[in-house]
């Protein structure tokens, strides 16, 4: 590959060495197969100076039926935090295999003892992958579901942290606020 068609300036930016910089992170297992673990415009610094990379955290709780998505936050921050939302498909569903009414609406949801306990379980499920330093100390769970249309979600339905961050700010300050428990 030579670079970008008659624009030098980008493709000095992403080669260097003659290789092409994707912006990807990895790792090399036992076998030597490459594994990309993350993006490094996503990770995260925290104010004692911590990388993290969100979406070994993100990916592990995201699995979970009753998740829909996850923000891992903590830039320039003091710990590790996270935003919830629940997948309101599934949650009727689980609710009713928890003794909970399956009417219960997602804001009630959100503040269930139950329903937090069980995203409390996920998120030090996921934590024991990482640091102390890495680990998610805090979560709030949001009651809306972030979406392309509430302007959350780009087309391909990657989280848009940025958007995220701006319209849940007074959710985000209230959490870094508050005691580490969640």
């Amino acid at each position: 590959m030579k670079g970008y068609f008659k624009r030098d300036d980008l493709a000095a930016e992403t080669f260097v060495d003659g290789w092409f910089r994707t912006g990807d992170i990895g790792e090399l297992d036992e076998q030597g197969f490459l594994k990309i673990t993350g993006r490094k415009k996503e990770i995260i610094v925290t104010a004692s100076g911590k990388n993290v990379v969100p979406a070994l955290l993100e990916d592990q709780i995201r699995a979970d039926a009753l998740v829909s998505q996850v923000l891992v936050i903590g830039d320039n921050r003091p710990f590790i935090g996270a935003l919830v939302t629940l997948d309101e498909e599934a949650l009727p569903g689980w609710l009713e295999r928890h003794g909970l009414p399956a009417s219960t609406t997602t804001t009630a949801a959100a503040d269930n003892a139950l329903v937090r306990a069980a995203v409390q379980e996920l998120i030090s499920h996921a934590n024991q992958s990482v640091s102390h330093a890495e680990a998610i100390k805090s979560f709030r769970i949001v009651p809306s579901d972030f979406t392309e249309a509430s302007g959350h979600l780009t087309p391909s339905l990657k989280v848009k942290r940025a958007q995220v961050m701006k319209d849940f700010d007074a959710v985000i300050e209230e959490m870094y606020s508050a005691p580490k428990a969640s």
